[in-house]
């Protein structure tokens, strides 16, 4: 018996064990391309773009009826419960097919149908411009989780170095060696990084669920732990477009410059729509009728037999209705193009905006870098000097944290670059490689300095006592 209940136990404990392993095995974990392709396939804003594409199809379908011809059927029958000094029978039938073509609108069908072609081809650009703003959003939050999992690391490694640093003053108190006062200096440094590291955690459960939201995907109730997992580290990519070349592509490619464009066709098209109803309408018609004849003395009670004709319909005077439509949508196609010129001035100044937010993050970059080696050399002259009996702790202590202070502003400042650059590329509607326009133009050592600063993953160092 006693043994059964060990192997019960060594399975459970062998299951335990192996369950948070399937569980993590099962998170999946994307690449920022992945990440986007994710987003595009479930994005909740997207699928609404797709619907609405979905739903203007359908109105083509809708305005394309009108070239084709109409199959109708109608049909009575009445019977009178009682009738007074009437020699008409009381009962009363018909019943008609009929078949009936357009042969002259005005130039409403045709222009139906234009409206809902350009209707489609609108609600495409819509979807294209709500995909990329979503990639975009998709890129800047996964450069934003990046980020702050590396704070993440930066603030461990320095709590654990405070934290080391605070038991050797310790030992050395208890030694004799130094006085209180170095104690408390390291407790303070130690509770000071302590918040920092708890902000930095915080901030990256936040990006995950920023990223989750972009994922279309909703929480697991009960659980902090995210749904995926990321992969890279945050880096720095040099590139170097051109304004002038991101101006045009803008204004060339950008889809919410296309689908206002579209809206003055379709009010163009509008217009001939409402002009036709001043025009006559004809329709021919054929088909089949069985009716009946109430009157006795007219002829029998059952006939049948086919029809043709053509009907035509004018309105001579309508009050005016139709040329007061004809005045609300001249005025709405200039509302549209004043439109148009906005979003030109608004993409230009995304444009504008995003290349000098890049340019920004490139010279704060080259400043961060070199004031990272400022800050570990400065790091290193405290520690000879205190070795010296020339310093004091407290000189090492800032020391180490200008140098935290000073990595963690350039993990900043290689976010800020990703930002730019992915804004930059949703504002010229191309991909960030589209846009390296004068990277050709680097050399090769500049190259090799670009590389071996995007692979710095912006550390402090491991003790206070080494690089």
């Amino acid at each position: 018996m006693d043994q059964m209940r060990l192997k019960f136990a060594a399975i459970a404990t062998l299951i335990a064990a192996a369950a948070p392993a399937s569980i993590q095995a099962a998170i999946p974990t994307y690449t920022i391309e992945q990440a986007v392709a994710v987003a595009e396939a479930h994005n909740p804003e997207i699928a609404i773009a797709r619907k609405k594409v979905q739903g203007a199809r359908g109105g083509f379908v809708e305005a394309r009826s009108g070239f084709l011809p109409s199959l109708t059927s109608s049909g009575l029958y009445d019977k009178r419960q009682q009738q007074s000094e009437t020699r008409l029978r009381s009962e009363d039938y018909n019943a008609t097919l009929r078949l009936e073509q357009n042969l002259y609108t005005g130039g409403a069908v045709t222009s139906q149908v234009a409206i809902a072609r350009l209707n489609i081809e609108k609600q495409n650009y819509e979807l294209q411009e709500t995909a990329g703003r979503v990639a975009m959003d998709v890129r800047i939050a996964f450069n934003e989780l990046l980020l702050n999992r590396a704070k993440v690391r930066v603030r461990e490694d320095s709590v654990r170095v405070l934290d080391e640093e605070l038991k050797s003053q310790q030992q050395s108190f208890s030694a004799g060696i130094v006085g209180k006062l170095n104690v408390q200096r390291a407790e303070v440094a130690l509770a000071n990084e302590q918040p920092e590291l708890f902000n930095a955690q915080t901030q990256l459960k936040n990006s995950y669920l920023r990223l989750g939201d972009l994922f279309g995907g909703d929480a697991r109730p009960g659980t902090e732990a995210a749904r995926f997992e990321v992969s890279g580290e945050l880096q720095y990519q040099p590139n170097h477009p051109d304004l002038n070349d991101c101006l045009a592509r803008a204004n060339a490619n950008r889809a919410v410059i296309k689908s206002r464009q579209k809206d003055i066709e379709i009010e163009d098209q509008q217009y001939v729509l409402d002009r036709s109803e001043l025009r006559p309408h004809v329709r021919a018609f054929s088909g089949y009728e069985v009716y009946s004849e109430r009157d006795p003395e007219v002829g029998q009670e059952f006939n049948y037999g086919g029809v043709v004709g053509i009907n035509a319909t004018w309105n001579i005077f309508d009050g005016f209705a139709a040329k007061g439509r004809m005045q609300a949508t001249r005025a709405r196609r200039e509302a549209a193009v004043q439109a148009l010129a906005a979003a030109r001035r608004a993409v230009a100044s995304e444009v504008r905006s995003a290349f000098f937010d890049l340019q920004q993050a490139e010279r704060v970059l080259e400043t961060e870098t070199s004031n990272v080696q400022a800050a570990d050399e400065a790091l290193e002259i405290a520690k000879s000097n205190f070795a010296a009996g020339l310093g004091t702790q407290l000189d090492i202590l800032q020391a180490a944290s200008d140098v935290t202070r000073t990595r963690t502003t350039r993990l900043s400042a290689i976010y800020l670059h990703n930002v730019a650059l992915a804004r930059l590329a949703h504002a010229c509607a191309s991909s960030a490689e589209a846009l390296n326009f004068g990277s050709k133009m680097k050399n090769a050592k500049n190259d090799a300095r670009n590389a071996a600063q995007a692979a710095d993953l912006a550390r402090p160092p491991a003790k206070l006592s080494q690089r």
